[in-house]
């Protein structure tokens, strides 16, 4: 049985599974979604920092009639796929008379929707920092945009860092979806030429090694980040 096995495995000719000279003359062409993904994914991280970070305060305040409004933002993007929500603001809007382009849907869509699990990675990391640091403002006269500004927030970005990172490397995957209301990304460029090829198997296996070294960069700027945050704690603390 081991020996049939061995044949099988034998028996597979590799280049049908991935196609080396194909994937090879194509890399170029599908590099030139890179730009487009990238850009994607950084406007996109960009809108949802701000707005999470404006979500979480928000959840942290004492107005409930605000708190409420947040909560159920957070839980509707949470709780709907992405591709639906693009879909809603690329074919659905124009219905209301609102028109974007594919790129201002993609950025919007994945901006406003990184924002609900930012928010409450923002609101994990404030809520970390001993309530004592907020008393101790108060008795050196800060105000709250002070206190949060120069005490809270700079601690808290240091523990919101990996989370944060594990958001913006699930944005840069998801970017892909973007395919479907076409945004000219890696994945779009992949499609194209696997229709035109009738190679599917190839390409992908190409644009998810496109992907695994971008994460891995990613990952590398976050330990570099959390190495330089970590020094200034060593520092406090001698």
């Amino acid at each position: 049985m081991i020996g049939g096995i061995i044949l099988t495995i034998q028996g597979i000719n590799l280049n049908e599974i991935f196609d080396v000279q194909l994937a090879v003359e194509n890399l170029p062409f599908v590099l030139s979604g890179l730009p487009m993904t990238l850009l994607v994914s950084i406007i996109g991280m960009l809108i949802g920092l701000v707005l999470g970070l404006l979500l979480a305060l928000v959840r942290n305040s004492n107005y409930s009639f605000l708190k409420f409004p947040a909560r159920l933002y957070i839980s509707f993007m949470r709780g709907t796929p992405m591709l639906v929500f693009l879909f809603i603001l690329y074919f659905g809007l124009p219905v209301i008379g609102i028109k974007l382009t594919a790129l201002m849907a993609a950025c919007l869509g994945f901006g406003l929707n990184s924002a609900a699990y930012i928010a409450e990675i923002d609101r994990a990391s404030l809520n970390s920092i001993d309530k004592g640091q907020w008393e101790s403002a108060k008795a050196l006269n800060l105000t709250y945009w002070q206190t949060l500004r120069k005490v809270i927030l700079p601690q808290a970005v240091r523990i919101a860092i990996p989370p944060l990172t594990n958001v913006f490397m699930d944005l840069v995957k998801a970017t892909s979806l973007a395919a479907v209301i076409t945004v000219p990304e890696l994945f779009q460029k992949t499609q194209i030429v696997a229709g035109r090829e009738f190679d599917a198997m190839t390409m992908y296996i190409l644009v998810a090694l496109i992907y695994w070294p971008i994460c891995i960069v990613i990952a590398f700027i976050q330990e570099r980040l959390e190495a330089h945050y970590s020094k200034f704690i060593v520092h406090e603390m001698v």
